[in-house]
């Protein structure tokens, strides 16, 4: 059996008594781009840098193709990292910057500037190849960062929030580079961000962190429709969390009673739970819909508009409930121009019964 590219083996980081990753344990295969994600603070910076060997694990092992690399030290990996503030040296212009990894590979001279232009010119900056760092765009820098990681021809390239500095139409277009690049060359790319659309955007399957742990290991779509926690729906997306107690569990269907009524909702894959204990589900708001009649089937409830948020040719709405409850509708402009809804008295928020997702007591 072909072992993974990347394990981590039930893998601790401490630092004196803080613990900023807490048993972590999950594989990255060959060919992959993987993407770590999570609030600040949630660990996800700190498992990249164990991957790159710039922090050793405390405890558990990080292994790649089946080697145990807890002490190799970082310029014995094959892991480069492109940072989130670049580090491009600012003495050197961008070919020089470009050649530098391979100048330290013992690359000649003629050799270097050969793979270093090419790389330029793969990264639609080559006509930048002599200008000053500080001369460029963000943008360019960008690319000169992502070349300089990619001419070494790494099996793993490491990105820890490399976006983050460019504005939302540079960002958009670099996700595209990225994806491009990674499909072409079939190296793995492991990116870290805070970031849902960066994410969803590029990644195979995403790794969700909270205080340290592993929340949730999916595709972008088996996240977004079917969190496994409250942390996860409360992080991605806009998700209708309904929370109440359990009067009615069968092997395949709950009911739920609270505050905004009751409901029932299939268990999927989640054990039955006991009559009384907590429960709660989720109803993304792109799947509920809205009307100024109460529907005659599904589930609905009374709700009054507070605001809506316009962007572009989607809208959210945000209601509220009878019992103060905020929900959210997203839906197209065009679908909420046929509507009259600020003279409605009463919105009604409904669903179908196999748009929401039961989510447990967490």
């Amino acid at each position: 059996m072909v072992a993974p590219l990347v394990e981590f083996r039930s893998v601790v980081k401490r630092f004196d008594d803080f613990v900023a990753v807490e048993r972590v344990n999950f594989t990255i295969e060959a060919g992959e781009f993987v993407a770590i994600m999570g609030p600040s603070g949630c660990g996800k910076t700190t498992t990249l840098r164990m991957l790159a060997g710039l922090e050793a694990p405390s405890e558990g092992e990080v292994l790649m193709e089946g080697r145990v690399m807890n002490d190799v030290p970082a310029h014995e990996r094959d892991t480069p990292l492109v940072w989130q503030s670049l580090a491009l040296f600012p003495f050197l212009n961008a070919r020089e910057n470009v050649e530098f990894g391979l100048q330290m590979r013992g690359v000649e001279a003629a050799e270097r500037r050969r793979r270093a232009l090419e790389w330029l010119d793969r990264m639609e900056i080559a006509e930048f190849a002599e200008r000053d760092i500080a001369s460029l765009s963000g943008g360019q820098k960008q690319r000169v960062a992502l070349a300089r990681s990619l001419v070494i021809e790494p099996r793993i390239l490491l990105l820890d929030e490399p976006l983050s500095a460019l504005d939302a139409n540079l960002v958009i277009r670099m996700q595209s580079v990225l994806t491009k690049l990674q499909r072409e060359l079939g190296i793995t790319f492991v990116y870290v961000t805070h970031s849902q659309s960066e994410a969803f955007a590029m990644a195979d399957r995403v790794v969700i962190m909270s205080r340290g742990h592993i929340a949730q290991i999916g595709s972008p779509k088996d996240i977004y429709r079917a969190p496994a926690n409250r942390f996860v729906a409360e992080f991605v997306g806009r998700n209708n969390i309904i929370t109440g107690t359990v009067s009615k569990a069968t092997a395949k269907a709950v009911t739920i009673d609270g505050s905004l009524g009751s409901f029932t909702v299939d268990l999927g894959q989640h054990e039955k739970p006991q009559k009384g204990d907590t429960a709660r589900f989720v109803v993304a708001a792109d799947l509920a819909q809205i009307s100024t009649a109460k529907p005659r089937r599904g589930s609905a409830i009374a709700c009054s508009l507070i605001s809506e948020e316009f962007i572009g040719s989607v809208v959210t709405l945000f209601l509220e409930a009878e019992d103060g409850s905020e929900l959210k509708v997203q839906l197209q402009e065009r679908e909420l121009s046929k509507m009259d809804l600020k003279s409605a008295a009463t919105i009604y928020l409904s669903w179908a019964s196999d748009q929401a997702h039961y989510i447990g007591a967490d």
